[in-house]
């Protein structure tokens, strides 16, 4: 029993140590760092235009949001193409049907996102 704890000893030993050392540097640069809090300061700021009025009114819209998370969500997936590439003699015909098996799945949900219009770039 204690043989298979020790085996995870690094590990714990590891994770000590970052949080130590994450503890010692926000409590280091709390010490260093300028307090001038005013009340400019702590307004917020939203690229470069003050805010107004009340964040509950009027449209806002996240066309540019839906595109960067379809992106990533199709550039993780085709991050499965080279591991799958790698190992392709390995797996046979199987892997191979079923990898085209998840790329046509990919392109059902590209049309899908085409045909919403979340790929239109006219607002």
């Amino acid at each position: 029993m204690t043989e298979n704890l020790l085996d995870y000893l690094p590990i714990i030993l590891m994770t000590g140590l970052v949080a130590f050392l994450a503890m010692l540097i926000l409590f280091v640069s709390s010490l260093v760092r300028p307090a001038n809090p005013y009340p400019a300061k702590n307004q917020p700021y939203e690229c470069g235009v003050d805010p107004f009025g009340q964040a509950s009114v009027g449209k806002f819209k996240v066309h540019y949001f839906v595109i960067a998370i379809l992106f990533i969500v199709f550039d993780i997936e085709t991050m499965f193409l080279f591991p799958w590439a790698v190992v392709l003699k390995d797996i046979g015909l199987f892997g191979y049907i079923e990898m085209f098996i998840f790329i046509f799945l990919l392109l059902v949900g590209y049309i899908y996102a085409w045909a919403k219009g979340a790929l239109d770039w006219e607002f």
